[in-house]
């Protein structure tokens, strides 16, 4: 659609070489889950000569590696007792059910941006660059900043492609309202034909709107912490508020239907939230801290692994890299398919 338009819209000429214009629309790493990339961007990468260059080879290996720990040792250890969680909600307590929510959250963004890793560092074999898709979204401080690190390529086409042709945030307050609704609306159809889709992103436009109103939507532009180890407490509290309320939404876009997730979340807050869950899966929780300690030292990078460890000694280094190829190999039993594909 993109190239369509953007040819009608006389931004780029049409592509008259069978052979480019073939690998454009087909390009492997990309036919499954994105990002989603536009001509403008990648058409001129393929038409140029590549040549192979060894340290970028050597980054898209690195990334390959650190989606594939994503996918398989995050996501897929956090599936299994996702799964087994929201089957028997009704029989869990509250604070089980919180704990299905927070790790179906990881295992979401471990899916979907794994799978994004690799295929950004596999085109980087092929010497072309595609777009980046997430940044550390967990790490944002308020909705739109969210929504500007998750699923970058899809968010930015709306934009250009859906909002700003709508009159964007010009106009009147009931204009800007639309607008929003619009595109969070047909966010939630793009992934999927089920009203528990509307209704996240629906939830998400009830988020955002506040800010969009009262134009505090572009405060937060910078990587949070910029420069320093550790983060302020508001800023560690607006992470942390900012992380709870995707996590409530990310119940929708799970949940077999709308009713289903009305009764998770009712069960989820009831009085024994607050109490120990009745089984608590260890392994799971101990590689999700190691995995949030790392994604926030590379949090200022375009993924975690781009430069983490270089001051390290090659040894130790190489013996991350080892025990990152040990734990893909020892969790890659588990098999599931991607979390957008599976409902």
């Amino acid at each position: 659609m993109s190239y369509v338009i953007d040819i009608y819209k006389n931004r780029i000429k049409s592509e008259r070489d069978f052979i480019n214009y073939s690998v454009f629309v087909s390009f492997f790493p990309l036919l499954v889950a994105g990002p989603i990339e536009r001509a403008t961007h990648l058409l001129p990468q393929i038409i140029k000569e590549r040549t192979f260059n060894y340290t970028r080879a050597i980054d898209g290996l690195r990334q390959i590696l650190w989606g594939l720990f994503k996918k398989i040792v995050i996501a897929d250890s956090c599936a299994d007792v996702v799964n087994q969680i929201f089957n028997n909600s009704s029989e869990q307590s509250g604070s089980t059910l919180a704990l299905g929510a927070v790790l179906f959250a990881f295992q979401i963004y471990g899916d979907f941006s794994g799978y994004s890793d690799i295929a950004l560092g596999t085109a980087r074999l092929f010497g072309i660059e595609l777009l980046r898709n997430f940044a550390f979204p967990y790490f944002s401080r308020d909705i739109a900043e969210f929504w500007r690190r998750w699923h970058i390529s899809l968010s930015s086409w709306f934009k250009d492609y859906l909002y700003i042709p709508l009159g964007g945030s010009r106009g009147s307050t009931w204009k800007k309202i639309r607008n929003v609704l619009i595109v969070f609306v047909v966010s939630g159809f793009w992934h999927g034909a089920n009203w528990t889709f509307i209704i996240w992103g629906l939830l998400n436009a009830l988020y955002i709107l506040p800010s969009v109103l009262i134009k505090t939507n572009r405060v937060n532009l910078d990587v949070v912490a910029k420069g320093r180890l550790l983060p302020t407490i508001k800023e560690l509290g607006l992470i942390g508020i900012t992380f709870g309320l995707t996590v409530i939404a990310w119940i929708f876009f799970r949940s077999t239907s709308v009713g289903a997730a009305f009764d998770y979340l009712l069960r989820m807050f009831s009085k024994s939230l607050f109490t120990v869950p009745s089984e608590i899966p260890y392994v799971t929780l101990f590689l999700i801290a190691a995995f949030i300690i790392i994604e926030w030292l590379g949090r200022e990078d375009q993924y975690a692994l781009q430069k983490f460890g270089f001051k390290w000694a090659r040894p130790v280094r190489w013996s991350f890299y080892f025990v990152n190829v040990w734990l893909i190999l020892f969790f890659s039993g588990n098999q599931h398919e991607f979390i957008y594909f599976q409902f």
